[in-house]
């Protein structure tokens, strides 16, 4: 039977026990457990679901880290096997930034993103000097600016890549508004002092709001499906494909389409 962690706790404790001299990837050859590392739910209940579906010999451990940085530092050092923690484009700054070999190797579920805000109920009460919180990194920076400029709160410049963008970029910027940016994990914090926020649906769940119901600006972007990552050497191995295999089960596939909030991106 699959064995599941809930928790590898504390966070130390996962990367102490780092393989001595070799690395997971060659570890996992001689061992059938697969460790992935996820962040919080619905993530980790995909994590789970996938443990039930996969095949012999192999099984799936829950790594349960506080942050994608986390995540993906452990994943890309070989303390666990792969993660599934986010999408690709996040995926790939990570990369660039730190010399990474994580691949993107099978999309798992789509999400609904939305901007949200505590003071007004339609976008089109957003006041002039107002503060908009988006996320500090590329990936989802650039997506918030392009959902703004797709609602024509701001415009971008025509030169630059809409998912690319950053603040310096906004050419056109009618209420004068003004731009927080923090950390994924900290905008959930923001939702109290800004007039707008950024969010994922898995955070803003801890608030008691959903993009269906509350947010005023949404998109569904299947650039931003969240992948099952791992190490791009072991992408073609057999572990991987039973992965793959677990991770597009029909256990999966209920446990996406029990959320109202995701959708089955295989």
């Amino acid at each position: 039977m699959p064995r599941i962690s809930r928790r590898l706790a504390p966070l130390a404790g996962a990367l102490a026990l780092t393989l001595a001299a070799c690395g997971a990837g060659a570890a996992e050859e001689e061992s059938p457990t697969l460790r992935i590392a996820a962040v919080m739910s619905p993530m980790t209940d995909v994590v789970e679901a996938a443990a039930e579906a996969i095949e012999e010999p192999y099984s799936i451990e829950l790594v349960e880290v506080a942050d994608y940085v986390t995540a993906n530092v452990i994943a890309n050092d070989g303390d666990v096997y792969g993660n599934f923690s986010q999408h690709e484009p996040y995926m790939q700054t990570f990369n660039e930034a730190n010399d990474g070999t994580l691949e993107a190797v099978q999309p798992v579920y789509n999400f609904v993103i939305a901007f949200y805000s505590k003071t007004i109920d339609h976008i089109d009460d957003l006041p002039t000097g107002a503060t908009i919180a988006i996320a500090d990194d590329a990936s989802n920076r650039g997506r918030a600016l392009k959902l703004l400029a797709d609602a024509g709160v701001i415009g971008l410049d025509p030169e630059v890549d809409p998912y690319a963008a950053t603040v310096a970029d906004v050419a056109d910027n009618p209420k004068e508004v003004e731009f927080l940016e923090v950390g994924i994990s900290a905008l959930n914090a923001a939702y109290d002092e800004a007039d707008l926020v950024f969010q994922w649906p898995s955070h803003i769940a801890a608030l008691g709001l959903t993009p269906e119901d509350d947010g005023l600006l949404t998109e569904l972007d299947a650039t931003f499906a969240l992948h099952l990552v791992v190490r791009a050497e072991d992408a073609d191995s057999e572990a991987t494909e039973a992965l793959k295999k677990a991770f597009t089960s029909e256990q999966v596939r209920r446990v996406i389409e029990e959320n109202g909030t995701i959708e089955v991106a295989f």
